[in-house]
């Protein structure tokens, strides 16, 4: 499990709390640029911590992928789940993430918040209109049924490195959901519970975020189209 936080220490300790026992081979906590408590808080939680000063949501997962390309043989994780650390999503539910892929009935499975249960107020209405456009121009351009870019998400391990994955900051999830699409990678969305974070979203939270992650996004979407 690889989870990207960016100070994140309020909230690490309580979503690694909360993590089915059993289920995670190993939980990655990458501490992205963070200026808080956010490394010390996930190791006293269990995590293993890999620090990425460079700031950006899709480079603190390349980050962990590259912690993981550097285990020896036999360590390195089949099924790459992607969580949250702001306590958003719902840990607990990551059974019903998993079970697709683990019945081979998908490589990808992505937690939608679309067909969930969401707490009010925990989508604002900026990232409810981005979703809703990118899952309509997603399924213009390749079929299917997107309705999320939810970040609650697994992957085969195989299926991840076909990706090529590159996308250093908001166009992660996006980028992940396009080559999936042109690749083939079988695709999968379950509905997932979604909530308030703890703290200020560092995307939707700004102004500055907001504009950047739309037009990330957008120019993800139309770049592969």
């Amino acid at each position: 499990m690889l989870i990207p936080a960016h100070n994140e220490g309020r909230s690490i300790g309580l979503v690694l709390g909360e993590i089915p026992a059993g289920l995670a081979q190993e939980v990655v906590v990458v501490d992205n640029a963070s200026t808080d408590d956010t490394a010390a808080a996930a190791r006293a939680a269990g995590a293993t911590v890999v620090a990425e000063p460079r700031p950006g949501y899709g480079q603190a997962c390349l980050a962990g992928l590259a912690y993981y390309a550097a285990q020896p043989t036999g360590r390195a994780p089949e099924i790459i789940v992607f969580l949250d650390g702001d306590h958003s999503d719902f840990p607990e539910e990551l059974p019903a993430l998993l079970a697709p892929i683990l019945r081979g009935e998908a490589e990808l499975v992505i937690g939608s918040r679309a067909l969930g249960q969401r707490e009010r107020g925990a989508l604002l209405p900026q990232q409810r209109f981005g979703n809703w456009l990118a899952a309509r121009l997603l399924r213009l351009r390749y079929g299917g049924t997107t309705t999320d870019l939810g970040p609650f998400r697994a992957i085969r391990a195989d299926a991840l490195a076909r990706l090529g994955m590159a996308d250093t900051n908001y166009g992660w999830t996006v980028e992940m959901q396009v080559k999936a699409a042109r690749l083939g990678v079988r695709v999968v969305e379950v509905p997932v519970r979604y909530r308030r974070r703890i703290g200020v979203s560092k995307v939707s939270g700004t102004v500055r975020g907001t504009l950047g992650a739309g037009y990330k996004i957008l120019w993800t979407i139309f770049k592969y189209w």
